[in-house]
């Protein structure tokens, strides 16, 4: 496997292991729980969804020729009128992640060389896809983050639960120590 191989593959990875922290998050809450926040001023899980997903469709649409920044995209709006239904939510997120992967397959050894604009600046593929990913891994970082604060004592681990390392550690080497 060449570089670029290793790296779509790689980034395809990652974006799909986010994708999934969301999906399980989102298995854990209610309707009501994605409009909770903490203060006021806070965005509840429905805004960061939502921004998330006008980000991915403005990034993502026409990755390879249009500036990732597209004239239709309202982002100011993208924090107001959050979803109303968790189904509605899931839905946009869906059709954002859709996006992203298909456009993530478009890229190939004839145009992984090329520049891509974001707001007017050139970013190279590996620039622009990096930007993305560390975008939305901050927002499902936000998004777990509240959906814990809402669940409590309920919430129910995406990862190695607390106090739980060396049992996971023997499970996976054999031993309580990698």
């Amino acid at each position: 496997m060449n570089f670029q191989e290793n790296y779509l593959s790689n980034v395809k990875f990652e974006f799909q292991r986010y994708k999934t922290m969301g999906n399980k998050t989102f298995a854990q809450i209610s309707d009501d729980d994605i409009h909770w926040k903490y203060a006021e001023t806070d965005n509840s899980i429905a805004i960061i969804v939502k921004h998330m997903i006008g980000n991915m469709l403005s990034r993502w649409t026409n990755f390879l020729t249009e500036d990732g920044e597209k004239s239709w995209r309202e982002r100011d709006l993208e924090f107001e009128k959050p979803y109303i239904t968790k189904a509605e939510m899931i839905s946009a997120w869906e059709k954002g992640w859709k996006c992203l992967f298909e456009a993530l397959e478009s890229i190939n050894s004839t145009n992984f060389d090329s520049k891509v604009f974001i707001r007017g600046e050139e970013h190279s593929i590996i620039e622009a896809i990096n930007r993305q990913l560390a975008h939305y891994a901050s927002h499902v970082g936000q998004i777990v983050f509240v959906a814990k604060l809402i669940k409590g004592n309920n919430w129910k681990s995406l990862s190695i639960p607390k106090g739980e390392s060396k049992t996971f550690n023997k499970k996976m080497f054999g031993t309580d120590k990698p």
